[in-house]
C-alpha cells in the first residue's frame, strides 16, 4: 500500500476541560418523515407547472433540479434535507464524541481496554447480525459504561441508500430489537451505513425514538491503515465538540493501532472523549419492536 504524507502542523496554548464536562443532550428524532414526498410532489408539479406556461426549457431544468436535489442529499451524510442528523454538538470545552463503528468485532475487546487507559469514553455503533453471534462483547460495551449505537441489522453498504421502505424499516427495526434486548435499553442514535440515508430512513426512526448521527471528523480508516494519514485527517475537524468517526475490525487489521493514535492525538490537543448526557429520564424511549412492519413512504 502507498504511504502518504499527512502531516497537520502547529502548537497552541490548550484549555483542559473540567473532569466533570459533559456534552448537551441533542436527540432530534425526525418529527415529519412524510415532508420530504410532499415538498418533492410540489417540486414537481411546480416545474410541470412552469414548463406549460414558459416552456419546457425551463420546465424540465427545475424537475431534473429537484431529483438531482434528492439523490445529492441521500449520498451525502451531513445533509439535513431529508432528515434531521447530528454532525456536531453545542460545546465550547474541548470535549468531543468518539464514535467506532461496524463492531462488535475481534478487535473490540482490545479497544475496550484502550478506551479505559485513555479515560475515553465511546459509542459503539453496532451491526444487528454481528450483535447476535458475539452477544457477550455488546454486553462487555454496556458494562464499561459505553453507549451502543443501532448501525443496521446487516450492514448492506452497496445498497443500504437504495433500499425501499420495507427493507429499511426491517434493518433498523432488527438491529434495534437485537441490540437493546442484548445492552438492557435501546440504542437512542442510529448511523446510516456509509452514512448515506434515503427518504425512507426518517420513517424507520421516528418511531423508535431514534436520532441518525453523521460526524465532523473523519480520517477514512475503514481503507487507510496508516495511522499517521488517518490523525492528520481527523485533526483538521478537531473543535469542541466534534464527532469523530472511526472503525473496527476494518480489513487491513489495524484499527486498533488507529484508534490509539487518535487518542494520543487528541490527549496531546486536550480533548476529552465523553458521551452526551444522557435525556432518557426527561424523554423515556419506546421498547424495541417485537416485529418487522411493513414500510410506508418516509422522510425528515
Amino acid at each position: 500500500m502507498r504511504r502518504r504524507r499527512c502531516g497537520v502542523s502547529g502548537s497552541r496554548t490548550i484549555a483542559l476541560p473540567s473532569p466533570s464536562a459533559v456534552l448537551p443532550a441533542v436527540s432530534s428524532p425526525p418529527r415529519h418523515p412524510q415532508a420530504w414526498a410532499w415538498l418533492f410532489a410540489l417540486s414537481q408539479i411546480g416545474g410541470g407547472a412552469v414548463g406549460l406556461q414558459f416552456g419546457w426549457d425551463w420546465g424540465v431544468p427545475l424537475i431534473l433540479g429537484a431529483q438531482a436535489l434528492s439523490f445529492w442529499a441521500t449520498l451525502w451524510p451531513q445533509s439535513r434535507l431529508l432528515s434531521p442528523v447530528l454532525v456536531r454538538l453545542p460545546a465550547r470545552e474541548r470535549l468531543v464524541w468518539l464514535t467506532i463503528d461496524d463492531g462488535p468485532s475481534d478487535d473490540t475487546p482490545a479497544l475496550l481496554d484502550l478506551l479505559d487507559r485513555h479515560d475515553a469514553k465511546a459509542c459503539f455503533f453496532l451491526v444487528g447480525e454481528r450483535a447476535e453471534a458475539r452477544p457477550e462483547l455488546v454486553r462487555e460495551i454496556a458494562r464499561r459504561g459505553h453507549e451502543i449505537g443501532n448501525h443496521s441489522y446487516s450492514h448492506p453498504e452497496k445498497w443500504f441508500w437504495a433500499l425501499p421502505p420495507r427493507a429499511m424499516r426491517a434493518q433498523i427495526d432488527h438491529a434495534q430489537q437485537v441490540l437493546g434486548a442484548l445492552a438492557g435499553r435501546p440504542p437512542r442514535w442510529f448511523r446510516a451505513v456509509v452514512g448515506m440515508a434515503n427518504p425512507f430512513v426518517a420513517a424507520a426512526l421516528k418511531p423508535l425514538n431514534l436520532t441518525r448521527v453523521a460526524w465532523s471528523a473523519r480520517g477514512f480508516d475503514a481503507r487507510e491503515a496508516d495511522p499517521a494519514c488517518v490523525v492528520a485527517r481527523i485533526a483538521r475537524g478537531l473543535r469542541p465538540g466534534a464527532i469523530v468517526l472511526l472503525h473496527e475490525g476494518a480489513p487491513h487489521g489495524n484499527s486498533v493501532a488507529i484508534v490509539a493514535a487518535v487518542l494520543q492525538r487528541l490527549g496531546r490537543d486536550g480533548y476529552r472523549c465523553v458521551l452526551p448526557l444522557d435525556d432518557a429520564a426527561a424523554d423515556p424511549q419506546p421498547a424495541p419492536t417485537a416485529a418487522v412492519r411493513g414500510g410506508a413512504p418516509a422522510a425528515s
